[in-house]
């Protein structure tokens, strides 16, 4: 009985010497305080022509914010995502990566959902994943439409903003062709189905006015067709390939099937033709490479109009070339907190101002000094865009596929109709073998 009771006060005394313990504990607990960031946010940059421009967007957040952002940055025509895979499987990941539309399916599940970032609800540009939801915050954005001479135009009557369709779009071509000559014009058009370097033109870009011209950002309609066995809505497709054979026949006869990029934009450039089926990017070859004949021929104001095939198309194509991305095993919410900046005030002073980027962003109160930005801005503020979902179609599906119809239709070896049935077996056939 003693060593029972002697065992029961022991108990006792242990017992709340452990709750003494926790109570002394609780009482001194103190809870954590967030920690600043002290480390290293790291940015690749495969833009490697405005390098030194992203190299002072890294310094001006450094001076807002004390945080360091160290700019990676790959030289033209390296494999960006070839890098990246060499760099993840080292373990030396770079917070934020640049991704193409191609690229985000190396990084399945590995990549940050920004959807709930404040940036996301004032851009058109985001790159979006049905499954993983927000993953590309855009940097800058680019335009497919038809591009024009505003110069030209003017000296012909035609008001850009009178092109909303088929009908008005050949009275466009017509009237400029009446005075080709007194206006030293080579071509009305300047459109290029060459294979070899220009599929990526026609396959792609152009036949993408098909898929989107018209709709609103999230109308998919015709890429799911397209995706659905390759099939095509022959009645649209159709009203495009008209639009196609009009280009063809006001186009430079030398050039139509067998010009190069560069004599193409460089004829444009130097004032001889009145529009050009290339997309805004063309931009900074009028003034860099082709400054001097720009110049010579004016420095003219440009302007892009929608591909019209039908009536009622008043939107142009746009989205980002490439986005900024961030993996979910680096400093993520640092990297997150960077992006927003960049999509804000002083950010956007340097992106579009000094970098010469046009801003995906619908508030952002800066316009780039490349001639398609006024357009473009205009577009984009007024939600008058279409999306780019030729990116959803199979690889190479367009430039080593679809662009044969173009060239075939462009040296009259088939006609509309035969044009339409020809691209009708090739995307039927793509699908067959995926």
């Amino acid at each position: 009985m003693k060593k029972l009771c002697s065992y029961l006060i022991c108990t006792m005394l242990f017992l709340c010497t452990i709750l003494s313990g926790c109570g002394q504990k609780a009482e001194t607990e103190e809870v954590p305080t967030e920690v600043p960031f002290t480390g290293t946010l790291r940015l690749l940059n495969i833009k490697s022509e405005v390098n030194d421009q992203i190299n002072e967007l890294a310094k001006k957040y450094q001076q807002e914010t004390g945080i360091t952002v160290e700019v990676i940055v790959l030289p033209a025509g390296v494999d960006a995502q070839a890098t990246l895979k060499g760099y993840y499987l080292s373990d030396q990941m770079p917070d934020i990566i640049a991704c193409e539309s191609s690229g985000f399916g190396n990084w399945e599940g590995l990549l940050e959902d920004m959807s709930d970032q404040d940036w996301v609800s004032r851009t058109d540009a985001a790159y979006v994943d049905n499954t993983y939801g927000t993953l590309g915050f855009p940097y800058t954005t680019e335009a497919i439409g038809l591009a024009y001479n505003a110069d030209i135009l003017s000296k012909c009557g035609i008001d850009p903003a009178s092109i909303t369709g088929p009908s008005s779009l050949k009275a466009a071509i017509e009237a400029v062709d009446a005075k080709k000559e007194q206006l030293g014009l080579k071509a009305v058009v300047g459109y290029c189905a060459e294979l070899e370097n220009l599929g990526w033109s026609s396959g792609n870009h152009i036949f993408g006015a098909y898929i989107d011209s018209g709709l609103s950002r999230t109308d998919t309609t015709y890429i799911d067709l397209l995706k659905d066995g390759g099939k095509l809505d022959t009645e649209r497709f159709t009203d495009f390939a008209k639009m196609m054979d009009l280009f063809i026949q006001y186009s430079d006869p030398d050039l139509v099937a067998e010009g190069t990029y560069n004599n193409q934009v460089l004829n444009f450039a130097s004032g001889k033709y009145a529009f050009i089926t290339q997309g805004s990017w063309i931009g900074a070859t009028l003034t860099g490479d082709a400054a001097s004949e720009y110049a010579a021929a004016g420095n003219f104001e440009v302007g892009m109009v929608p591909y019209a095939f039908q009536d009622g198309m008043d939107t142009i194509l746009t989205s980002a070339p490439s986005w900024w991305a961030v993996p979910k095993e680096g400093n993520a919410e640092e990297a997150k907190a960077f992006l927003q900046w960049c999509s804000e005030d002083s950010a956007q002073q340097i992106l579009v101002e000094k970098a010469g980027f046009i801003s995906p962003f619908k508030d952002s109160k800066y316009v780039a000094s490349d001639p398609f930005a006024p357009v473009i801005s205009q577009y984009i503020s007024a939600g008058k865009t279409s999306s780019w979902h030729w990116m959803d179609m199979p690889e190479n599906l367009g430039q080593k596929g679809i662009a044969f119809a173009f060239h075939k239709l462009a040296t009259g070896e088939v006609d509309v109709d035969g044009f339409v049935k020809e691209v009708q077996k090739i995307t039927t056939e793509w699908y067959q073998k995926l």
